[in-house]
């Protein structure tokens, strides 16, 4: 599957289940509605998975915990704030340097508007 697929599917999924649940729930609800129902659609998903942060030499210099990790290839940084913010901008950006991988998205399930954004590692 192409990543503007997969990305897609995910826009889909986060907008069934904003309409569903609304804004007003702790992050950890939006986590595991988004996990189950891309697991429903055949996805392979983790939730909290440890990705190695790297230095510019190779060294590992230790994890972090991806919110959820979908086919291995896109990161997906959630959020329940009213808006998101620069740091959560550069939160998902440094993830994405640091692991080596290369498309992810921010999703704020906190608003009354659903947010979502694709950032790129060139």
């Amino acid at each position: 599957m192409r990543i503007n697929e997969l990305c897609d599917i995910v826009r889909e999924t986060s907008f069934a289940i904003h309409s569903y649940h609304r804004n007003g729930h702790l992050e950890k609800i939006y986590e595991n509605a988004l996990a189950h129902r891309l697991r429903k659609q055949g996805l392979i998903v983790k939730q909290q998975h440890p990705l190695q942060v790297y230095d510019e030499d190779g060294t590992e210099l230790g994890d972090y915990f991806a919110d959820l990790l979908i086919e291995d290839c896109l990161i997906i940084e959630l959020k329940a704030a009213k808006n998101t913010l620069n740091e959560h901008i550069s939160q998902l950006i440094g993830y994405l340097k640091s692991a080596r991988i290369h498309d992810g998205l921010l999703i704020n399930f906190g608003s009354a508007k659903l947010q979502i954004k694709k950032y790129v590692m060139g």
